[in-house]
């Protein structure tokens, strides 16, 4: 076992030029690895039953959707203060193996859902969301600037997002395709959040924390591509 020290490495934004690509580097090669394992997870979830289980599960009552959230909430807390954990390597990587298996579960929900409505949403939903990780993460490395200050406008939008998510499952409305836009404007926030802290804010041995950072917020923004795609096909 390999312990590491919180503070391990340089600010990127102080390191030296191949220390900051290097960590560059190592960040988005471990994101491409999350999502192909992520990728791999979701296939088995649908292929082995256990995603049309999940969906029956929650069909039961509208407080199993608040119990899933509730558990996916903590195991997401857990999962991110693994990965930021200075006592080992491998700590880091079980927090982000951990968030990955979790976010896979619980996204099977809108990807079951479209597979059943029209299986092309997903692949426009893939590719809309390529494009626009792509167009913000060019934003954050051309213009250089540190967008660290939208951590606390992106936290208050999250506890209002949540704060209606919790009133759409207790009062049984449909949050529809307005508020999937929001999201993806909110998620496309979080994207260039996660960048530009890569450029600025992270030491360059935190890799493994940058990557799941980065991963949770695309992550987001396909769930509500996703479901802004499905509400606009449906005319909701």
């Amino acid at each position: 076992m390999s312990f590491l020290d919180a503070g391990t490495g340089q600010i990127v934004a102080n390191a030296a030029e191949s220390e900051r690509a290097a960590f560059i580097k190592r960040t988005y090669l471990h994101l491409g690895g999350a999502i192909a394992v992520y990728a791999v997870v979701v296939t088995l979830f649908l292929q082995t039953g256990i995603a049309q289980a999940f969906m029956g599960f929650l069909s039961g009552s509208p407080w199993m959707w608040l119990l899933v959230m509730g558990a996916y909430m903590g195991i997401s807390m857990l999962a991110d203060n693994w990965a930021h954990s200075g006592v080992s390597r491998e700590r880091q990587y079980m927090g982000l193996g951990l968030y990955i298996v979790a976010f896979a579960f619980l996204s099977t929900l809108p990807i079951t859902r479209a597979l059943y409505m029209d299986p092309s949403i997903l692949l426009h939903a893939a590719l809309i969301t390529a494009a626009l990780v792509g167009g913000l993460t060019f934003t954050a490395f051309s213009t250089k600037i540190n967008f660290s200050f939208m951590g606390r406008f992106l936290m208050i939008g999250g506890f209002v997002a949540m704060g209606v998510i919790v009133a759409a499952i207790l009062f049984g409305f449909s949050l529809g395709l307005w508020f999937s836009g929001a999201m993806i404007l909110f998620a496309a926030g979080s994207v260039l959040y996660s960048t530009s802290n890569i450029i600025h804010e992270y030491h360059t041995e935190q890799h493994v924390a940058a990557s799941l950072s980065l991963f949770s917020s695309v992550g987001l923004l396909f769930w509500y591509v996703i479901q802004f795609l499905m509400a606009f096909t449906s005319g909701d």
